[in-house]
């Protein structure tokens, strides 16, 4: 297998031209020494270079000190390398000629022991020779790097699983490297310049990719100004072919967490620094090096797939997030990714791992909103060509309900109001005075999410092991109310309301499958891929026992007697399905048992209930049907709906804003005695009735704008609140004791009655 392998890997080789191409007049072998004295020769042979034509692989749109810059050329990426590439099955016969064999890497015996006794003996005596060779001679080529670092000099190491270098070896190096005079550090990075700039006679090998996997490690490349260097090797990483990437991706996972994660935040901090305006002499003008953030971000895509691969992942997704990202003009890189896709034209959105879910929530809001205006002008157009008289209420989707019938009639509503769901909402209680400018909805959806999930209404089962709900699997004629809640829950995420839903993750998993929904109505949705693990976060106790059958040591068809069949419960009628034709027949072995709990999570999680999830999720992408679901992974689209988890009422103390009170005065003290000594339950109702709704939204309570306004009114008073402006209204509370016994009072019996 492993040969065979090769031999692919050798045919993809085949396929690819040289990465760069130099002037026949420069003559840099590769397996030759080339001095490399200062960072002007740098700069004199990118000159030369430039005058006579030639190319060379760290990349165009160079970006040096001193104000003298390369001229602007556009970025090299796999489409461009594509259009580029010559075979030379094109070429003549008569200019046909083998590539030249691989050179032979040097033979270097430098042990660990041998460099840290190195080490010591340079920091005691001062003198620092023989480490100072040492750093010369490894980092000047990509043979040196490989000399010193491969853990067998000519072995091939041609597999995805090892990379074949000694780490523990090169951390050392690394960790060394800081400590050493600065003259050992230039001589590094001139090195490093030197192996850049080299010419390649052919196709990558492995030992380049070693040597970049080596070299990208560097810790020097923290300091801005190594910067130009840095983006340079990024670059070629970024150029590199899919099948090179790939064997990279394997082999950044196989670093220590604490390396990947210093490597992550080396990448996004070069990000963040590049995209903030940096002073001239410190950074070269952002024009004239834009393809920057391009190939850093390409680079750091390897070890966010390198991170997605794991089990259990190195980093948490959220770790990848770069917060500079949210004060930028996102919506400038979104319009760029709808019109180009994933094409040459560069969008963080081509890479949403980058971005936060505050901006993913920003994208849809903005993009939502884009909706309700044209929708709106829409109607407004429609009525004026008619010569009708203009009604401002044709601009909402108005929602008129009674309290004792909120279920009916909302999901009256919603059915005949299709056409104007993507307007902005708007509520209304019968017989009640409450103008909503927002505090109505909220309160609205608390309400109606509360009976929807309610046991007795029957559409969801609450799982009491894993503390969510899930979809009843019982058949009927008409999925429609299905379709209503989806319609409901898009509902919440269009117009930007957190929902007290508990469903389980892999619920937005299958909202997520397919992100945009199909033309082809026959097009299978919502069945995404179901393991033992999604079966877990709904059924954690079959998920066990389906495990145990997994490791079973002893007879698997006796002992547990199974076929490839199971029952369900339906209405008190049991019932049985076949996972499989003939499955009832079909004894579970130790051969198959494997497929047998596959198929079992797979009914469970998608066929048995696949004609309710597919209502509901037509019904959600019948309002948020958006090209920005595409940027949201499964855990975003949950906190979209629900909001964060995290209830830190410290942090809406800080952030809290004073009307009439200032933070030092005694009500406001003694109200922020009481609410951080409430328990969670009292909170939430607090967040309630300050907010109309018991969930904190994305981007924690900071982003909130929760205001408390003193009004001049008899202690005798219980707090009042503006649900539409975040605010609680305090009366001059003169005690702690007086401000929690009020403050109860109001904030358990905050529904209905005066509710804005």
């Amino acid at each position: 297998m492993n040969e065979e392998n090769c031999a692919q890997s050798e045919v993809e080789r085949e396929k690819l031209p040289p990465i760069c191409h130099t002037s026949p007049t420069m003559d840099l072998g590769r397996g030759a020494k080339q001095p490399f004295p200062s960072l002007s020769t740098f700069i004199s042979s990118l000159n030369q270079r430039r005058e006579t034509g030639g190319r060379f692989s760290v990349g165009t749109n160079q970006c040096l000190p001193g104000g003298r810059h390369g001229r602007e050329l556009p970025p090299i990426c796999s489409d461009v390398r594509q259009k580029q590439r010559i075979s030379i099955d094109t070429l003549p016969p008569e200019v046909k000629a083998p590539f030249p064999s691989e050179p032979v890497i040097p033979l270097r015996t430098k042990t660990i022991k041998e460099f840290q006794e190195d080490m010591e003996r340079a920091t005691t005596s001062g003198d620092w020779r023989d480490v100072r060779d040492f750093y010369l001679t490894t980092f000047d080529s990509f043979l040196e790097i490989n000399a010193a670092f491969k853990r067998e000099a000519n072995a091939p190491f041609n597999t995805i699983e090892d990379s074949g270098v000694n780490s523990k070896f090169l951390n050392a190096v690394y960790d060394a490297l800081l400590c050493t005079p600065q003259d050992i550090q230039k001589s590094v990075l001139k090195g490093i310049i030197n192996s850049l700039l080299r010419e390649w006679k052919g196709p990558r090998t492995k030992d380049d990719l070693r040597a970049y996997f080596i070299l990208v490690q560097n810790p020097q490349y923290s300091s801005t100004s190594t910067y130009v260097i840095y983006a340079h090797l990024l670059r070629q990483i970024a150029g590199l072919s899919e099948a090179d990437h790939h064997f990279l991706v394997h082999w950044f996972k196989k670093l220590s967490p604490r390396r990947f994660r210093q490597l992550v935040e080396r990448f996004l901090h070069f990000i963040s620094t590049r995209l903030l305006p940096a002073p001239p002499d410190e950074l070269p003008p952002l024009t004239r090096c834009s393809w920057w953030i391009p190939a850093a971000t390409k680079v750091l895509a390897l070890f966010n797939a390198a991170n997605s691969i794991s089990t259990p992942p190195i980093m948490s997704f959220t770790d990848f997030y770069n917060i500079t990202l949210d004060h930028i003009d996102i919506m400038e890189q979104y319009r760029t990714w709808q019109s180009h896709g994933n094409s040459n034209k560069f969008s963080f959105c081509q890479f949403p791992f980058i971005l936060s879910t505050v901006v993913k929530k920003a994208i849809i809001q903005r993009d939502s909103e884009q909706q309700m205006i044209s929708m709106a002008r829409q109607s407004l157009v429609n009525k004026v060509s008619r010569r009708q008289r203009v009604d401002m209420n044709l601009l909402f989707l108005n929602i008129k309900v009674r309290r004792a019938q909120l279920l009916s009639d909302s999901l009256d509503e919603l059915s005949r109001k299709r056409a104007d769901l993507k307007k902005k909402l708007k509520v209304t209680f019968v017989g009640e005075a409450g103008l909503d400018m927002g505090g109505l909805t909220k309160e609205w959806f608390l309400l109606l999410v509360r009976q929807i999930f309610h046991i007795d209404y029957g559409m969801f089962t609450y799982l009491k092991d894993s503390r969510c709900h899930w979809f009843s699997s019982w058949k009927c004629d008409n999925y429609s109310e299905f379709q209503l809640v989806g319609t409901l829950m898009g509902l919440a995420v269009y117009n930007s309301i957190a929902l007290d839903i508990h469903f389980p993750p892999y619920c937005y998993k299958k909202l997520l499958t397919p992100p945009i929904v199909p033309c082809d109505q026959n097009t299978p949705i919502g069945m995404a891929t179901a393991t033992l693990g999604d079966l877990q976060q709904v059924m954690p106790d079959l998920a066990h026992g389906l495990g145990e059958l997994l490791c079973y040591e002893g007879n698997v068809e006796e002992d547990f007697y199974l076929t490839f069949q199971v029952f369900q419960e339906e209405l008190g009628v049991v019932r049985s399905y076949n996972l499989k034709p003939g499955g009832d027949k079909i004894p579970v072995n130790k051969q198959n048992r494997k497929e047998y709990v596959q198929l079992y999570a797979g009914f469970l999680l998608n066929k048995s209930i696949y004609k309710q999830f597919a209502a509901f999720y037509r019904g959600f992408h019948s309002v948020c049907a958006s090209d920005a679901l595409m940027l949201l992974r499964p855990e975003e689209v949950e906190m979209l709906v629900c909001g964060s988890p995290e209830l830190d009422m410290s942090t809406l103390q800080r952030a809290a804003q004073y009307e009439g009170y200032s933070k030092a005065d005694l009500t406001v003290r003694c109200f922020w005695d009481v609410v951080l000594d409430f328990p969670l339950e009292l909170q939430k109702k607090l967040l309630h009735f300050a907010t109309g709704s018991d969930r904190v939204p994305v981007g924690g309570l900071a982003d909130l704008n929760f205001k408390i306004a003193k009004i001049d009114v008899s202690t005798d008073w219980l707090p009042i609140s503006h649900t539409c402006f975040n605010q609680i209204c305090l009366p001059p509370y003169k005690s702690r004791k007086e401000l929690k016994q009020k403050l109860t009072i109001a904030i358990s019996n905050a529904e209905g009655f005066g509710l804005e």
